[in-house]
């Protein structure tokens, strides 16, 4: 049986050579395994050589001020919060929204919940009141550790379970997490975690319904994201920056368990407002190794003077929506670096990527990852050159892939059968790689922001003028693309500039920043498919002729509505 050491130290062995990586890997399998316990507490914090190494290091961009923590200190001041969280009444299979920024507390709650047996749902910052709502009544919470800004909105919330705060509260009914440093350093769990208890759930986007809930096991996102680390080349005692806000899967991926799995230290470079200079200089004078950042973060980065830019990266990778070859191409010409591309979902950990020495086509997102059987397949199930992106389950179930999507009965579904189709499309390029195209359903990329259509569509059609609303991304520069919405009116409102401020208001009040309606256009009409069904796909090509400039009754930009 092989371990969690020893299928580390194979792909660190095999970094460089793809194909041996995936012909000899295999995932680690055990009945039993708390990652935080066994792997967290009983490989790296007990290792002498790596116990007072920095885990985590946290850089504040405004104040110049930088917090270091040890894999020692992380172990046992997440004990002590786990005996406390547990004499607040948590155990295991409760769930506890996480919605805290970027500051060790938020790791101290991750390992101790794991501990536990807890089940975590992170969330960011970027929530609406109504949108928390959804997920704390959906994703059945029991207990919210947040900060003291986020206190109004989860009471506006209407959460009334436990609710725990970092600092002295200033709100009746909340606790403050500051008394967990007289709690015991040492903790002892109550009973064996099996490999496969839920360890997360993370809400994703959907066309047609509500964000799904995906559930992670104790085995899926640790272990399986050994094959993200493979991906991004990371050492132990690499200093490794994820440019990634809590409450994305990407967040767990590179700013916990992969850096961890390596024995590499997790970098955080906090700013109140992103600034390419700034962080640039921040890497250089943190010492960073590895960096993996979103397309839009290394389109800004392009902007600075990179070849007078002091740097110690060794590895630099891009993740959340692929990656113009010119970006790619420009950091090459300045560091003598390639960024990697690297391709998976909130359901699965890192599938595809450009791997230390691999050479691919620029702008492909690379081949299939150790670990990992892909295959694109037709709609029949057939191979193809262009199709679908599926994971071939069959006997050897990627460790991975998610365990299922929770229902709401509790129940799971959704990761059964011979293969797991992703829903995106890609094809094969002439480097033997895969060539992202799109999704297959409507779901699209904003900056690294997932966006569901269905999602901003319901709450349009909540204001008393709309009648019917359809939403689709218009391309951005920047942003790769933006919210664009179409609606049609109810019968007696006016067409103007009133009107759509009044819509534009309501949606930016319920909606996250990174959802807003950046163009909203009022039409006569929406084209439909016999059966009554938005054509979206005629929408995001206007110019087709389903929508003549006589359906377009108004059409308004962002600035012209006053956001």
């Amino acid at each position: 049986m092989t371990s969690l050491l020893e299928a580390r130290d194979f792909l660190l062995a095999h970094r460089d050579d793809l194909d041996a990586a995936r012909a000899g890997f295999r995932w680690p399998e055990a009945e039993t395994f708390n990652w935080a316990l066994d792997w967290f507490d009983g490989v790296l914090a007990a290792d002498p050589d790596v116990r007072d190494r920095p885990a985590l290091r946290i850089v504040d961009c405004a104040t110049g001020s930088e917090e270091s923590v040890s894999f020692a200190e992380l172990s046992e001041r997440s004990n002590r919060l786990a005996n406390m969280l547990r004499a607040e009444g948590l155990g295991r299979g409760d769930r506890l929204l996480l919605l805290m920024g970027n500051e060790p507390l938020l790791w101290e709650v991750m390992l101790a919940a794991f501990k536990l047996g807890v089940v975590v749902i992170p969330a960011t910052l970027l929530l609406t009141a109504s949108e928390l709502a959804d997920r704390i009544e959906r994703g059945a919470v029991k207990a919210v550790v947040t900060d003291p800004l986020q206190c109004v909105k989860v009471d506006e919330a209407g959460f009334g379970g436990l609710r725990l705060v970092a600092g002295a509260p200033d709100r009746a009914g909340w606790t403050s997490l500051d008394g967990r440093s007289d709690a015991p350093s040492t903790f002892v769990p109550e009973g064996e975690t099996r490999g496969d208890d839920p360890l997360l759930l993370y809400f994703t986007s959907g066309t047609t319904a509500k964000p799904k809930l995906v559930m992670h096991t104790h085995r899926s996102y640790p272990t399986g994201a050994l094959s993200t680390m493979y991906w991004l080349g990371l050492r132990p005692g690499d200093v490794h920056l994820n440019v990634s806000s809590p409450g994305w899967a990407k967040h767990a991926w590179s700013s916990f368990f992969a850096p961890w799995n390596a024995g590499a230290c997790v970098l955080i470079i906090n700013q109140a407002r992103f600034d390419a200079k700034v962080l640039l200089a921040a890497i250089a004078s943190a010492g960073a190794t590895t960096l993996c950042a979103p397309p839009t973060v290394w389109r800004h980065i392009v902007q600075e003077d990179l070849r007078a830019t002091r740097h110690s990266l060794r590895e630099l990778c891009a993740a959340g929506e692929p990656l113009n070859p010119e970006i790619i191409e420009q950091v090459r010409a300045a560091w003598g670096l390639r960024i990697r591309d690297g391709y998976g979902q909130t359901e699965t950990t890192a599938m595809v990527a450009n791997s230390p020495g691999l050479r691919t086509t620029p702008g492909s997102m690379g081949r299939p990852l150790p670990g990992y059987e892909i295959e694109i397949l037709d709609a029949d199930d057939r191979p193809a050159e262009e199709g679908e992106v599926c994971v071939r389950i069959g006997g050897a179930r990627p460790a991975g892939l998610m365990a299922g999507y929770l229902g709401a009965d509790g129940s799971l579904f959704g990761a059964d059968g011979d293969v797991y189709r992703t829903g995106d499309v890609a094809y094969r390029d002439d480097g033997g790689g895969l060539t992202f195209v799109g999704r297959s359903d409507d779901v699209f990329k904003s900056s690294d922001y997932r966006i569901s259509p269905f999602e901003l569509e319901s709450v349009l059609i909540e204001h008393e003028l709309v009648r019917e609303a359809a939403v689709v991304p218009l391309a951005d520069p920047l942003r790769l693309a933006v919210p664009r919405a179409f609606v049609v009116l109810v019968d007696g409102a006016r067409a103007d500039i009133d009107s759509a401020r009044a819509i534009h208001a309501h949606a930016v009040q319920r909606l996250a920043p990174f959802k807003r309606i950046r163009e909203l256009v009022i039409v006569s009409d929406l084209p439909k498919t016999v059966s009554g069904k938005i054509r979206r796909v005629e929408l995001r090509r206007q110019a087709s002729g389903e929508i003549t400039d006589d359906m377009v009754l108004a059409q308004f930009t962002e600035r012209q509505l006053g956001a």
